[in-house]
């Protein structure tokens, strides 16, 4: 038994406070990935500042039309918001994607962001894990690594970020909301999470005790498409071995607006930059599909038992641009 302290603030300011003075504390949300790594030993905080009373679960449109999602927003409530299932389905489909109803109940939109990796290797404390204890070495690399990244990883690190959520996001250009003790900032959401380099301990750009009181959303583009896909092995309950989101407008049969992200490829989710130069102007065509995953997929780099993901991912990506494409050819005038 490690015996930890609990507090539950009422005040944003209150709860940055604690962290400011106990650096080594942590906030607890609905708490479905950190109370987990606590009972495998891979983080024993001295402290837990529990988030739960302060008022940051609102869903709520902003006045540029975008939509502002607090922190501990559940993402079942957040899934089933009208606005949501309306204006940004991307963001609904991913994340009833994501878990089972009963974590989808408790799991806040911060904490969803926060999740760390499930690559074995970290999450087993007695094999070596540069992301858990840096310059111990990268065992998954050798190892088991099926199910691990293809792009942007490196030589100290493989892991692949979990979220669905986050995936959707990327491809809705969303931003996260920090405050810490320095004040209020916004970050991208595709330039929130890192690729692993030499410090693939840091999954994100957050500074120490800064806390995400919100994601903001900008209003969609005008006569947008989203859908949000995911491979896994098994129907429910099941990480993405490669899932896509994209946000698509076609007018004339000619691509406009092209946003596509990546899940299960990265460390990070993965913005498909080159796949959009592609996309955006061209003919809506499976040809055009084709080429545009080509593009993004040529910088893979997949290890001895992973390449699947890949051929994965291409498939994925061209399936989904033809079926909102589809829907976009049925709803022209």
């Amino acid at each position: 038994m490690k015996p930890f302290a609990y507090v539950r603030p009422e005040r944003t300011e209150e709860a940055i406070a604690y962290l400011a003075a106990h650096p080594d504390a942590r906030f607890l949300a609905g708490g479905t990935n950190l109370v987990d790594l606590m009972k495998l030993g891979v983080t024993d905080p001295p402290l837990l500042v529990d988030l739960g009373a302060l008022p940051l679960d609102g869903v709520a449109r902003t006045p540029d039309g975008g939509l502002l999602i607090g922190a501990t927003a559940r993402n079942s409530d957040v899934a089933a918001h009208p606005d949501v299932r309306t204006r940004y389905p991307v963001l609904s489909q991913a994340l009833l994607a994501g878990a089972s109803p009963q974590l989808r109940n408790a799991a806040t939109t911060g904490g969803n962001l926060l999740q760390r990796t499930r690559c074995p290797y970290f999450q087993d404390t007695s094999t070596p894990c540069n992301k858990r204890l840096p310059g111990s070495g990268c065992p998954a690399r050798e190892g088991v690594h099926r199910d691990l990244a293809v792009l942007g990883h490196s030589t100290h690190c493989v892991a692949t970020h979990p979220s669905d959520m986050a995936v959707a996001l990327a491809a809705l250009d969303a931003e996260v909301r920090l405050r810490g003790a320095g004040g209020e900032r916004t970050v991208p959401v595709t330039a929130f999470h890192r690729l692993p380099d030499d410090r693939p301990d840091l999954d994100t750009v957050a500074a120490p005790g800064e806390l995400i009181t919100g994601v903001t959303l900008p209003a969609p583009p005008a006569g947008a498409l989203s859908a949000y896909r995911k491979a896994r092995d098994r129907t429910s309950y099941a990480f993405a071995l490669v899932s896509a989101a994209l946000v698509l407008t076609v007018e004339d049969g000619q691509v406009g607006h092209a946003a596509l992200a990546f899940g299960g490829l990265a460390h990070k989710p993965w913005r498909a930059r080159a796949a959009e130069e592609v996309l955006r102007g061209a003919p809506a065509t499976t040809d055009t599909f084709q080429r545009a995953a080509d593009a993004e997929l040529a910088a893979a780099e997949p290890l001895r038992d992973n390449g699947f993901k890949v051929r994965l991912a291409r498939n994925l990506a061209v399936s989904l641009l033809g079926d909102l494409a589809s829907r976009a050819a049925a709803a022209a005038p």
